[in-house]
C-alpha cells in the first residue's frame, strides 16, 4: 500500500485513547434487508455514538492528542453540525474551549445541542462567506488551535476506529460501505479494514449532487462542487481533503453515488422497517446494498450508519414526498 499521512498504527491509538470515553456502538440485522439485498447485511449504528454520530472519535481523539496545547488556547472548528457537536461535548470532557463557525442553515437540532454543550457559535452566510476563511481569521485572531472536521491526522485516526469494531463484532466481512462526504470517515474505515480484513472490498458512497469525491477519486486530484446539492447535510463539503484523498485513493476499492429517492427510501426502511431514528446522511452507505448497486450476492456486507442527528420535521417531510 503506498504510504499515507495516517496509518492504522494512529487508528489503533485512537482506539486506546477513546477506551471506556466512545459508545461500543451495536451491530444490528434485519432479515428483511438481507432478503432483499442477496446478502447478509450488518448494520454499525453510530446514531448511537455520544453526540449522536461517528464524528465524537475523531474529536475526542483530536483534542486528547494535543491536550495541553487545547486547554490553554481553546480550538476552533467549522461544521454543518454533527463535528461541531462532537467537539462541543469533547470539549467539555475534557475542559476545552471550542468556537464553532456554523452556516445559517444548519439543523436547528445540530445548533441547539451544539450551544447545548457550551461551544461558541459564529454563525455564517453559506452563499456569500467560506468557513474555512472564517475560522482560519479567528484562529490567527484569538490564538485558537484549528480542529478541521476530517482533513486532519488525528480526527481520521478516530474516526477508523468505528470500523475496527465493526470488524471485530462481523467476525469477518466481504464488503464495506462508508459514506463519504468530507472523506474522514471514509479514510479511517479504509485504513482500519486495510489491515484488519484485508480481503474486503472498501466501498465510499456519496449522493449524485454531492460527488466530488468520486470524481477526485478518479482524477487524483480535489475536485470542487460548488453548490453540493442534497438532503444529506452532513455530506455537503465541497472538496476532499489531501489527507482524505490521499488515504481515499490508497485503500479503497471505488466510490458509488445515490440519487436522492434511493437516500430517502433507504432512510425511510431505516425509520420504519428497522426503527432506528438515522439521518439523511447517515443513510446514504445503505443505498447501493437496498438498490442493487453492489454487484454481488451471498457475501457479508458490513454498512456504517453514520448518525443519527435528524430533523424530525425535515424528515417527515422527505418520508412523505412521493416517490420518484
Amino acid at each position: 500500500m503506498p504510504e499515507t499521512p495516517v496509518c492504522y498504527e494512529d487508528v489503533a491509538l485512537a482506539a486506546r485513547r477513546l477506551q471506556g470515553v466512545a459508545h461500543l456502538t451495536p451491530v444490528m440485522s434485519s432479515r428483511t434487508l438481507d432478503e432483499r439485498s442477496g446478502n447478509r447485511v450488518l448494520l454499525k449504528c453510530e446514531n448511537f455514538q455520544r453526540a449522536g454520530a461517528f464524528k465524537f472519535r475523531g474529536a475526542y481523539n483530536a483534542l486528547a492528542s494535543q491536550l495541553e496545547a487545547a486547554q490553554t488556547r481553546g480550538v476552533v472548528t467549522h461544521s454543518s453540525g454533527n463535528h461541531a457537536q462532537a467537539l462541543a461535548l469533547a470539549g467539555r470532557l475534557l475542559q476545552v474551549p471550542v468556537t464553532v463557525v456554523m452556516p445559517q442553515d444548519a439543523p436547528a437540532v445540530k445548533a441547539a445541542a451544539t450551544r447545548g454543550y457550551g461551544a461558541e457559535i459564529v454563525l455564517y452566510d453559506p452563499a456569500r462567506e467560506q468557513r474555512e476563511v472564517i475560522s482560519g481569521r479567528l484562529k490567527e485572531e484569538r490564538g485558537l488551535l484549528l480542529i478541521p472536521p476530517f482533513d486532519d491526522p488525528h480526527v481520521i485516526a478516530g474516526q477508523g476506529t468505528a470500523a475496527m469494531e465493526l470488524v471485530d463484532q462481523a467476525n469477518g466481512l466481504d464488503v464495506v460501505l462508508a459514506p463519504c462526504g468530507g472523506g474522514g470517515l471514509l479514510s479511517g474505515t479504509a485504513l482500519a479494514v486495510r489491515r484488519l480484513n484485508p480481503h474486503a472490498r472498501i466501498l465510499g458512497v456519496e449522493p449524485e449532487g454531492a460527488n466530488n469525491g468520486q470524481r477526485a477519486f478518479r482524477s487524483g486530484r480535489l475536485e470542487v462542487v460548488e453548490h453540493p446539492q442534497t438532503m444529506a447535510d452532513g455530506l455537503k463539503p465541497r472538496s476532499l481533503g489531501t489527507h482524505t484523498l490521499a488515504v481515499i485513493r490508497a485503500c479503497v476499492d471505488d466510490m458509488l453515488t445515490v440519487s436522492e429517492e434511493q437516500i430517502r427510501s433507504s432512510l425511510a426502511f431505516l425509520w420504519e422497517r428497522m426503527k432506528l431514528v438515522v439521518e439523511p446522511s447517515g443513510a446514504v452507505a445503505l443505498a447501493p446494498v437496498l438498490h442493487g448497486l453492489l454487484g454481488c450476492k451471498g457475501k457479508r456486507v458490513g454498512v456504517i450508519l453514520s448518525g443519527g442527528n435528524a430533523d424530525i420535521g425535515a424528515v417527515a417531510d422527505w418520508l412523505r414526498a412521493p416517490s420518484a
